[in-house]
């Protein structure tokens, strides 16, 4: 029931928001209660799952979550709370400074849920179909949140964004088509689900497999960001409103890696793990050492943040494709990215208000200007450059040493690419925040609502970084070894 719960929550919230459109109070109100009945219907699952001693919960034939699965629910709900909390402060202030009106806002918060309601059904459907229809869904529901400014940059953005990705999906529709191939023979009626495909995988022809799963890793890779497919991420996530680029990053990314291991699930079992493992560490090393190059020569802050991004989702490639170790610390990574980066795309927000730029160059003196801001954008970038003691460092550190032994070369590049992509960020970093700041330019935080939210997931992320609970571990394990 509680699983149901869930995917209703975004559904009824984008209902209410259609009908108490002409109210920004409204809006807000109900994107606020809203997410938090989220975050406590996903607190209600984690917790009767963890009592139980089930690692998966149906909740009907179509849904159900198994660990993996609810790590990212885990992380949905968290970032997604936050983004909702900020949004209001950030509506807020943009309706104020008469950017944008007020029905805009309310398109905006339409959309909000419905991307959400997305992600939510994409992780909970037990039919890697829906799954796809889901993540397809998330794609129509964000391109008007890419476009939300109406600027020719953005509107180019959102149709780069709409034909890469479309394209990307298809593909892995394609590919999903053909998993379904062992299935034909196995008398099934009805929609066709994870735990068939998964029985019927050593019935796969190997060649078949290999085909298909090259397919959906470049299709949905092309949602995952990794090099070459790669292209829409950074313009998307720099011209969309500050809460969408956070759950792009945060969750969105994570989500379409899911749809990718849940494939290679079923492929180690048909043809063993070494071909998958294969792939991944290919599409890692080059996502990671690309974006390294671009992130040294970066001039706009979002995309810096958005190549950040394509590089981290290279090094949770580079975890999955060594195996071992490596996988648990993918997936642990994978949760100190989504707070760092979710964190650090809020705050960037609220540099974008006060100054008027996602220009490098024309952003100076923040500790001055935005003082709260300026600290948790600078403890935000330490943690995702992998500085000690953030959980980024020993999660890069598992990684590269579960690689060093069998692929030396590759882990000796990953080291070198991020060193350099450190040196880069603290080079622009420390520019924008400790720059002489224009005197003309008023200082003070936008309000309690842009500042509480990062802070939060700061924190939470600085918690982590020296405790990770025992039924943490657990589900990290459980997920890692599937």
């Amino acid at each position: 029931m509680a699983l149901i719960l869930i995917i209703i929550l975004p559904v009824i919230a984008a209902l209410l928001s259609y009908i108490f459109r002409k109210s920004l109070l409204w809006l807000s109100w109900i994107a606020v209660i809203v997410s938090i009945l989220e975050l406590s219907t996903a607190l209600t699952i984690v917790i009767s799952i963890l009592n139980g001693g089930s690692i998966i919960v149906h909740s009907t034939y179509y849904f159900a979550i198994d660990p993996l699965g609810i790590i990212l629910l885990m992380i949905l709900t968290l970032v997604g709370t936050m983004a909702s909390v900020y949004s209001v402060g950030y509506i807020k202030q943009e309706v104020e400074n008469k950017v944008i009106v007020l029905y805009k806002a309310h398109q905006y918060f339409i959309l909000l849920h419905l991307f959400i309601f997305a992600m939510f059904f994409a992780i909970m459907t037990t039919s890697p179909i829906l799954m796809w229809i889901a993540i397809e869904a998330t794609t129509l529901s964000t391109a008007f949140l890419v476009s939300f400014y109406n600027k020719p940059s953005a509107i180019e953005a959102a149709w780069k964004y709409l034909i890469i990705n479309s394209i990307g999906v298809l593909l892995g529709f394609f590919g999903t088509l053909l998993f379904l191939y062992p299935t034909l023979h196995a008398n099934h009626r009805g929609f066709v689900n994870w735990t068939l495909l998964l029985n019927n995988a050593s019935a796969f022809d190997p060649f078949i497999a290999k085909i298909a799963f090259v397919i959906v890793l470049i299709g949905y890779g092309t949602k995952v960001g990794l090099v070459p497919m790669h292209p829409w991420l950074p313009d998307a996530h720099s011209k969309a409103p500050a809460p969408i680029s956070s759950l792009l990053s945060g969750v969105l990314l994570n989500v379409a890696f899911f749809a990718v291991l849940k494939f290679k699930a079923v492929t180690d079992i048909a043809i063993g793990s070494s071909f998958s493992q294969m792939l991944m560490i290919f599409f890692g090393i080059l996502s990671i050492t690309v974006a390294a190059f671009i992130i040294f020569v970066q001039k706009n802050y979002k995309r810096l943040l958005a190549y950040s991004s394509v590089e981290h989702m290279g090094i949770i490639a580079l975890g999955f494709g060594f195996g071992g170790i490596g996988s648990f610390a993918a997936l642990l990574h994978m949760i100190y990215h989504s707070l760092a980066k979710s964190a650090l795309f809020l705050l960037s927000g609220n540099v974008f208000i006060r100054y008027n730029t996602t220009k490098i160059s024309e952003v100076k003196g923040m500790i001055k200007v935005l003082p709260i801001t300026s600290v948790l954008f600078f403890i935000g970038f330490l943690a995702i450059t992998g500085i000690p003691p953030f959980g980024i460092f020993i999660t890069e550190f598992t990684i590269l040493s579960a690689g060093i032994s069998s692929h030396p070369v590759i882990t000796c590049i990953a080291l070198f690419s991020l060193v350099l992509v450190f040196t880069a960020i603290i080079k622009h970093i420390v520019k924008m925040i400790f720059g002489k700041s224009d005197e003309s330019t008023s200082k003070c935080e936008i309000s309690f609502l842009t500042v509480f939210p990062p802070l939060i997931l700061i924190a939470i992320l600085i918690v982590l970084s020296f405790f990770i609970p025992q039924n943490l571990q657990f589900l990290l394990h459980a997920a890692a070894a599937k």
